[in-house]
């Protein structure tokens, strides 16, 4: 029998007294030692594997759930899986990857014994999409919803002073002028004329200024330049964005095509281009300027005037631009649609890049997948990518300006498209998954979750340009 002596801080066990503070060392040690117990359970390549899955899931109708863990196979045959919607898993047999039947987004939870919950993971499955894989150097010409302040340019008076009207009335390089005195503008030259007719009739200019989320009205008068010989508020503008990209993907039954992998922003401010309209043509590449570390390289190409491709824009995103082709495109290296892997189908190793280097001839040229950033929905820089073909690094340096949007394959599958080029290193670079390009143009309407990522080294985006223009 065990009591506690009373007026002691004793506990008597079997007869025998043991000091109570022995007995708080005992429960003390006790503690620790099933700490130690659980940190190593926790630490265990099975623990590991087990809470190492993705919480978040997305699969193909028709493939297997990623189910890679270190676990032995007596104990993974003990593993029940198990959907929380009818017909949504099909279990081939115990221990291996049950395979997804039904597209939408359901929860899976894996239990040991079918009894003590080990993990939950949330699926979306969707369907296989087959596409036309691009190559092609596409010119790109955007126009804006307004025109956008680049910079500033003072107006030179008569008096020799120089003075900045649109600065005093709180304009910023960046800003998006959209109406002047309550009438649209949407390009330079209608800009231009309309500040010269006010100023001659000396009358006031109305802004309306959209910066980032927030649109506001300013008042200003235009001051004569002695410089330029016209009347002129004080800024640098910009009225759209011109350049040469490549095409990543057709999708034969809606028509729609993917290109660039990334926005297209102005190049001084940074700012994402507001679209109005836009096209895209075919381009024909006629030289190579090849990048070096620090410097950039770029293709050197103007628009085909045999025009078997072209199309409209209507999204311009983080992950590239889409739009609609007029008519069906061809690849001379694919005679048919080849199907898309989702992020998690991708693996780093070797793959294939599709380009032109010259004329509007697409060639294949091996590159390696070295790392794959899940968390970078957000920048596009999904893949960390590097150029190891030999005749395209001697020839270009690696990956150059006018390369945004060349398809990547691996394994017969499209995955990515390349974006980014590493500034101090030419041949490597980014990429974005091609499954982010789908949801980005609706063919992959299920939503995914944004998360924040952290930078892997110092990149550039490509972007596309015409010249300022100073009002």
């Amino acid at each position: 029998m065990n009591q506690i002596c009373p007026g002691h801080s004793e506990f008597i066990k079997g007869g025998e007294r043991v000091p109570r503070i022995e007995i708080t060392r005992i429960r003390r040690l006790g503690a620790i030692f099933f700490a130690i117990l659980l940190v190593f359970a926790c630490s265990s390549p099975v623990s590991r594997s087990i809470y190492g899955l993705q919480p978040r899931q997305h699969v193909l109708v028709g493939d297997s759930l990623d189910l890679s863990l270190n676990i032995p196979p007596s104990l993974l045959k003990t593993l029940i899986i198990q959907a929380d919607r009818p017909n949504a898993l099909k279990v081939v047999r115990p221990g291996v990857a049950p395979i997804v039947q039904s597209t939408g987004e359901f929860n899976v939870s894996i239990k040991l014994f079918g009894i003590i919950p080990l993990r939950h993971v949330t699926v979306t499955a969707v369907p296989e999409i087959k596409v036309i894989p691009g190559g092609q150097s596409i010119g790109v010409m955007l126009n804006s919803s307004g025109v956008m302040v680049v910079g500033e340019a003072p107006v030179f008076e008569e008096s020799g002073r120089e003075s900045n009207p649109a600065r005093r009335a709180g304009i910023m390089p960046g800003d998006l002028i959209t109406q002047i005195n309550g009438r649209s503008v949407s390009s330079e030259a209608q800009v231009r004329e309309t500040i010269e007719e006010l100023g001659r009739n000396h009358k006031e200019v109305v802004l309306t200024v959209k910066r980032n989320h927030r649109t506001f009205r300013t008042k200003l008068k235009p001051l004569y330049c002695q410089e330029t010989g016209r009347y002129r508020i004080g800024i640098m503008i910009r009225d759209g964005a011109a350049g040469v990209g490549t095409l990543t993907f057709y999708e034969p039954e809606s028509g729609c095509y993917g290109a660039l992998g990334h926005m297209i922003t102005d190049s001084q401010t940074m700012r994402p281009i507001e679209l109005a309209d836009g096209k895209i043509v075919l381009a024909d590449i006629q030289g190579i300027r090849p990048g070096r570390r620090g410097q950039p390289g770029e293709k050197l190409g103007s628009f085909a005037d045999d025009q078997m491709l072209s199309g409209n824009i209507n999204n311009n995103s983080s992950c590239g631009i889409f739009g609609v082709l007029d008519e069906p495109l061809q690849n001379p290296l694919f005679g048919r649609p080849i199907p898309v892997a989702l992020l998690n189908q991708t693996r780093v190793g070797p793959a294939k890049m599709l380009t032109v280097i010259d004329g509007q001839r697409v060639e294949a040229f091996d590159l390696i997948i070295e790392k794959i950033r899940p968390e970078s929905v957000h920048d596009g820089k999904g893949l960390v990518i590097c150029i190891v073909d030999q005749r395209l690094l001697e020839k270009s340096g690696g990956i150059i300006q006018g390369m945004s949007g060349s398809p990547i394959i691996q394994n017969g599958f499209l995955i990515g498209a390349v974006t980014h080029v590493f500034v101090n290193n030419p041949a490597r670079g980014y990429g974005v998954p091609v499954e982010w390009m789908l949801r980005e143009c609706g063919l992959l309407n299920t939503s995914i979750v944004h998360e924040q990522a952290s930078n892997i080294g110092q990149s550039t985006p490509k972007q596309h340009y015409l010249c300022r223009i100073v009002v």
